[in-house]
């Protein structure tokens, strides 16, 4: 079990990660002196697979579980959500003494740490991510949150959690098309980091579509520790954590437009897409690297499929975008691997010609 360090202005925490690791949590939570008060909430789809296992896991000496079953898609990542699981911590006599864990993948994470943060306060909280995608980021970092009035994660606040443990056997049940989300946000930090990490990630690419153990646990810590650094300088998205919003204002408003049809790590790729074409119009990125980093996101262009869109739709969504500052579209963009620009703006027409040859590719 690898364990990485998160040090975060407001608390440090591990990540623990490794194969057949869910097995200690019952240990971290004594080790931690963590309350023995656990309200559990499980993705529908995990608990399918896992009930038994973390049932006998989980209430191994607890003072109280409770399992509540949450179906996790982006439009019960709602308001209404978070008070089911208000009403549900009352009605089972839950106060501020109470641990809520969070089994499942981003959405989920979410949702759990959003109500975590408010119930009483704020209560004791750990994220178990059992996606890919949660795996390498939304578990990690302290960012919760639920959508409202069409607005992605506009509500929300910054609440780290007391552990972070990432069991790739949950993964071994997940669907081709969540693992390629999860390449959606392993495709981001190879932009985000070194040209070294750009070059691993492109390598190992198929190995991880194939769930190769070694190299997707690689991978994932890689990704932790990248995000780690980042949440270290900046935990509440003033400056530099704004570069992990790379693809992400694009892929934000294709969601909301595509009616969430469309999965949140696949709409990462396509808005990976659209910010290389927008970094080459506004000239910081070559058109020879433009060609070559954009193979990248092309080589999953097979596994993904957008309906028809409304462009212009898209662009109107991206200016409400929590991250806009006075109607203006805030960009970040890249020269090349690890060399990034924050908060660049850019004229509707070529924001609009960038959307329209990023999703070309995926239509």
């Amino acid at each position: 079990m690898k364990k990485i360090e998160v040090k975060a202005t407001s608390k440090n925490y591990p990540v623990y990660v490794g194969q057949n690791i869910f097995e200690q949590i019952p240990v971290l939570i004594e080790k931690k002196s963590l309350h023995k008060n656990v309200f559990i909430v499980v993705d529908e789809n995990v608990l399918g697979y896992h009930l038994k296992r973390i049932k006998n896991i989980i209430s191994e000496k607890m003072s109280k579980v409770v399992v509540v079953e949450y179906i996790a898609n982006e439009k019960s990542k709602s308001s209404k959500s978070v008070e089911e699981l208000y009403e549900c911590l009352i009605k089972n006599n839950f106060g501020r003494d109470t641990l809520i864990i969070a089994i499942g993948g981003g959405i989920t994470g979410d949702i759990v740490g959003f109500a975590a943060s408010t119930f009483g306060r704020g209560v004791q909280f750990v994220q178990v991510p059992t996606t890919l995608l949660a795996a390498v980021d939304s578990s990690v970092g302290g960012k919760t949150g639920i959508n409202y009035r069409k607005t992605k994660n506009l509500i929300g606040s910054f609440y780290q959690p007391e552990f972070v443990l990432i069991d790739t056997t949950f993964f071994k049940t997940l669907k081709e098309e969540e693992v390629v989300c999860g390449i959606g946000e392993i495709m981001k930090y190879a932009f985000l980091g070194d040209e070294k990490f750009y070059y691993a990630v492109c390598a190992s690419l198929q190995n991880i579509l194939k769930q190769k153990h070694q190299q997707t646990q690689n991978i994932i810590e890689a990704c932790v520790n990248m995000k780690a650094s980042v949440v270290k300088a900046d935990e509440t998205e003033s400056g530099l954590r704004k570069i992990l919003n790379l693809g992400h204002t694009f892929a934000h408003a294709l969601e909301v437009e595509q009616d969430h049809k469309i999965k949140h790590g696949h709409a990462v790729i396509v808005g990976l897409t659209c910010a290389l074409y927008l970094s080459y119009f506004k000239g910081i990125l070559s058109a020879q690297k433009l060609i070559e980093y954009i193979e990248l996101p092309l080589s999953l262009q097979n596994r993904i499929s957008i309906d028809k869109c409304n462009i212009e739709t898209v662009y109107k969504i991206m200016q409400r975008d929590k991250k806009s500052r006075e109607g203006k579209i805030k960009f970040v963009l890249l020269s090349s691997p690890g060399v990034l620009y924050l908060d660049l703006e850019a004229e509707k027409e070529t924001v609009i010609t960038a959307l329209e040859d990023g999703i070309s590719h995926f239509i």
